[in-house]
């Protein structure tokens, strides 16, 4: 309690520069907030859905049949992914063969040559790192608020100090009692800054292991199908 008030009674007694500065070190934290809470929610959805998704497509009888069977949205990155390497498949083959393809004509067979399937994984692994980039979205907001704050803080109380010193100056005489306010006021910014920071770090470092992890787990998801597409398709010279 003792801590808020001084604080607050230093916020007060700072300038307006001091003052302006708080003000945008609180509306930056407000930034950081949404974004670490709306980070945390969007992968813990992710995560879920992406493994369920996952299990589901290669659970089935081959690698086109959930392709063909089902309506693949946006959801999750893996289902993009298998979308739009399906969709670079599928164009390899001829017009009858993707008509049997979409009649799910059984004892099918289909090969690619070893450069269709070099085009087929560069769609795969652009794909990949769209998503990738899709997932990482929002990250560097909260490092640049990380990095800012404390500065911002660092910067208002070198400006502090500063006036202190001019009026300290101006007066003729420097005592505690006349000096201390002013002091104290100075260094309300670099506390806010590092309020800010420390757990804005701790939040940055965890979910930047949370994105880790899903990122590996999709990077594996698209190594397997990589691998189902050419174990299934067999390879035809050029």
């Amino acid at each position: 309690m003792m801590f808020a008030n001084s604080l607050i009674s230093g916020f007060f007694q700072s300038n307006a520069i001091g003052q302006a500065i708080v003000l945008a070190q609180v509306g930056l934290s407000v930034i950081m907030t949404a974004c670490i809470i709306g980070k945390w929610l969007q992968l813990k959805r992710m995560r879920h859905l992406s493994r369920a998704k996952g299990h589901e497509i290669m659970a089935n009888g081959d690698v086109l049949s959930y392709y063909v069977s089902r309506n693949i949205g946006k959801v999750t990155p893996v289902e993009v992914i298998y979308r739009m390497t399906c969709e670079r498949l599928v164009k390899m083959f001829s017009r009858e063969e993707r008509n049997q393809i979409a009649a799910r004509t059984p004892g099918l067979a289909l090969s690619i040559s070893s450069r269709e399937m070099e085009l087929v994984k560069n769609q795969c692994e652009y794909a990949f790192g769209e998503e990738e980039i899709g997932i990482e979205y929002g990250m560097g907001m909260i490092a640049t608020v990380v990095a800012i704050t404390p500065m911002l803080g660092l910067l208002g109380t070198v400006w502090g100090v500063l006036d202190a010193f001019a009026e300290m100056g101006a007066q003729g005489n420097a005592t505690i009692s006349t000096l201390a306010p002013s002091i104290s006021a100075a260094l309300v910014t670099t506390v806010v800054g590092l309020l800010i920071a420390i757990p804005g770090v701790a939040a940055y470092n965890w979910l930047s292991a949370q994105i880790k992890d899903i990122i590996s787990d999709i990077e594996k998801f698209t190594n397997d199908l990589l691998g189902r597409i050419a174990l299934e398709m067999q390879r035809r010279d050029a």
